[in-house]
C-alpha cells in the first residue's frame, strides 16, 4: 500500500470511501514548505482548482490514506492524471508519529485563478469533516473567491 496525502476534496472521508473504497484513513498531518492555491479553471467548479506550490513559509493541512493500486487507478481516473491535469508527486508529510512519505496530486497549471464558492465551501466542509484546526477551516471558509455570476 502507498499513502496518499488528500489536501482538497479528498480530505473528506465519506467522499474518499466513494472514490477508493479499499483505502481506509491513516491519520492527519501538515505539508510543512508547502501552500494550498488555486490555478487552472474548470467549467463543472465554475473556477480555479486547488493545488499546491511550494513555499518555505506554509503548510498544508492533509489526510493520509492507505491506498493500494487498484484504487489509486480508481483515483487517477478521478482526478483526471491519465489526463495529464494533475500529476503526482512524492512528498515527506509530518504527523504526531513522524515524517511519513506520501504520494500527492499537483495541478499541472500555472498558478491564479479564484476558485468558486462552491467549491470552496466543500474544501472547508471536508477539512472540518477530516479534524483540521479550526483556525485552517475559517481561512478557507474566508478566501477570496467568486460568486455565481462572476
Amino acid at each position: 500500500m502507498a499513502l496518499y496525502a488528500a489536501y482538497a476534496s479528498n480530505m473528506d472521508p465519506e467522499q474518499m470511501a466513494s472514490r477508493a473504497p479499499h483505502s481506509p484513513m491513516r491519520g492527519t498531518g501538515w505539508l510543512a514548505g508547502w501552500r494550498l492555491t488555486f490555478a487552472g479553471q474548470d467549467k463543472g467548479w465554475d473556477g480555479a482548482l486547488a493545488t499546491v506550490v511550494e513555499d518555505d513559509f506554509e503548510q498544508v493541512f492533509v489526510v493520509m490514506y492507505d491506498v493500494p493500486a487498484w484504487d489509486e487507478k480508481e483515483l487517477d481516473a478521478w482526478e483526471g492524471a491519465a489526463l495529464g491535469v494533475y500529476r503526482k508527486l512524492r512528498v515527506r508529510v509530518q504527523t504526531l508519529d513522524g515524517d511519513a512519505l506520501c504520494w500527492m496530486y499537483v495541478l499541472d497549471d500555472y498558478e491564479g485563478g479564484l476558485p468558486s464558492a462552491r467549491y470552496l465551501g466543500i474544501l472547508a466542509d471536508a477539512a472540518e469533516k477530516a479534524g483540521a484546526p479550526d483556525d485552517y477551516v475559517k481561512d478557507l471558509r474566508t478566501r477570496p473567491c467568486k460568486s455565481l455570476g462572476d
